[in-house]
């Protein structure tokens, strides 16, 4: 059995391996990393026989690095490490996906209240851990403004009740850690990302933020962005921050991924509406709440639907994907579940 994995800004590891149903019986790691001295990949091999195939990345891991360790000498893994080895191995056993075993439903921008697109980010990994859905991508699209918040933030911290009500701006918390969305109708870009926990098996937390927006990396920088990944969780350019990715992971083995990007946004309002908006517009580069911040814009000269276009391009050119919609159960399901929690005092203020 054959399983792979590529380092990202690293190199390829590949692994082939024999069991007996239990155990496995014969290894063979390689790939185009560097590896000093050369004769350590015998112990990466040896470490791996006899271990059990339902061994964890993590335990796979610390096999191969306990095995390196007792060599008189030290090794030098250079371009790949234990982890990765790891991950290929569980690849092979068929314990871990990879990207080109999935294939996803794209839902493309479809205009629904943001209160609704928060609601549905907590429905549809549902319906993908119970088989109703593949994993997914989906591109929300909004008509009226918001401000969501992270689930552990608090309201009266983030939010200026006078400058929000003046502007006629509401407030929801999400699923998800990290900071406050301002979303005002076409201002940004946000997508969701439904995918099995197998696909980052292995994986850090701070690994799999990077490792799931990789694909957006590279649509990036096919429209002409010259982007990076600024650990834990942001993604910027030359000119300052981008957008930032926050993760929740379900028990039932999905992970929700979404990523918001600005694209056109109203500076001075959002600084009247979220109270850290100063300290907000320094991390993007900006020094005057008098500007827009508008890194997609300004940096491509393209409007936000030709930018959410070319991403759907590069994603379904990138992976198997079959075109979707929501569906009207998901999306009665989702009004409920803003009824209930969403759209309720209780929820939203629970960090007061």
């Amino acid at each position: 059995m054959r399983g792979e994995f590529k380092v990202r800004g690293g190199k390829l590891v590949t692994a082939e391996v024999e069991t007996d149903g239990e155990v496995i019986t014969a290894a063979h790691v390689f790939g185009d990393f560097f590896l000093e001295p050369d004769d350590a990949l015998e112990d990466i091999d040896a470490a791996l026989v006899g271990r059990r195939v339902d061994e964890s990345a993590s335990a796979l891991a610390r096999a191969i690095t306990e095995r390196l360790d007792r060599r008189s000498e030290p090794v030098q893994l250079i371009g790949f490490d234990a982890e990765a080895v790891a991950i290929a191995v569980r690849r092979a056993l068929g314990r871990a996906s990879a990207w080109d075993d999935l294939t996803f439903d794209v839902i493309g921008p479809v205009t629904l209240p943001p209160i609704l697109h928060v609601a549905l980010d907590e429905l549809l990994p549902r319906e993908v851990a119970a088989g109703r859905r593949p994993p997914l991508l989906r591109i929300w699209d909004w008509d009226s403004p918001l401000v969501v918040i992270g689930s552990y933030q608090s309201v009266r911290n983030e939010i200026d009740p006078e400058g929000a009500a003046r502007h006629g701006i509401g407030v929801v918390r999400r699923i998800t850690g990290g900071g406050a969305m301002f979303m005002e109708p076409g201002n940004c870009i946000t997508y969701s990302l439904v995918v099995p926990a197998s696909l980052v098996e292995g994986l850090s937390f701070e690994q799999s933020y990077a490792y799931l927006d990789d694909w957006v990396m590279g649509a990036l920088a096919e429209i002409g962005v010259r982007a990076r990944y600024v650990p834990l969780n942001d993604i910027a350019s030359q000119h300052g921050k981008i957008g930032g990715a926050a993760q929740r992971r379900f028990a039932e083995g999905v992970v929700l991924h979404h990523v918001t990007m600005s694209y056109d946004i109203d500076a001075a309002k959002m600084g009247e509406v979220l109270r850290i908006g100063r300290e907000k517009l320094s991390d993007k580069g900006t020094r005057s709440a008098a500007k827009r911040v508008d890194p997609m814009r300004s940096q491509t000269g393209m409007t936000r639907d030709a930018i959410i276009a070319a991403f759907l391009d590069h994603f379904r050119r990138r992976y198997a994907t079959h075109d979707s919609t929501y569906t009207t159960a998901e999306l009665d399901a989702a009004r409920a579940l803003v009824a209930t929690k969403f759209g309720t005092r209780e929820w939203t203020e629970r960090v007061p």
